[in-house]
């Protein structure tokens, strides 16, 4: 049971960098200056929130369901800018590795 909890931990941490990737990947698409910005500015806003909302060390660590909505805001945000890069087919994965992931998750903790 460690095993699949550590193989979980390391694939949510991707999801997290994918995430992060995905409102990057955005931005640039976006296109010029103000998409350059705003892939920057939004990945920087979504990894200060995770930092302050759901990392392990947050300083306002969410529990419960303010967490599950935190991370479905948070997770949706990266397959949302995928789908509005274009991204149709990786939007849908992402969001279904995600949901699976979460999913798994919680099974694991009940």
């Amino acid at each position: 049971m460690k095993t699949a909890k550590a193989v979980n931990l390391v694939v949510l941490f991707l999801l997290e960098l994918a995430v992060l990737g995905a409102v990057l990947y955005w931005g640039l698409t976006y296109g010029g200056t103000a998409g350059l910005l705003f892939g920057i500015c939004g990945t920087g806003l979504l990894a200060e929130s995770w930092g302050l909302f759901a990392s392990p060390r947050a300083r306002f660590k969410l529990h419960g369901t303010a967490r599950l909505v935190f991370e479905l805001f948070w997770f949706g945000a990266g397959a949302a800018a995928l789908y509005a890069a274009g991204a149709h087919a990786w939007a849908a994965v992402l969001a279904l590795v995600c949901v699976a992931s979460k999913c798994l998750a919680q099974a694991r903790e009940a």
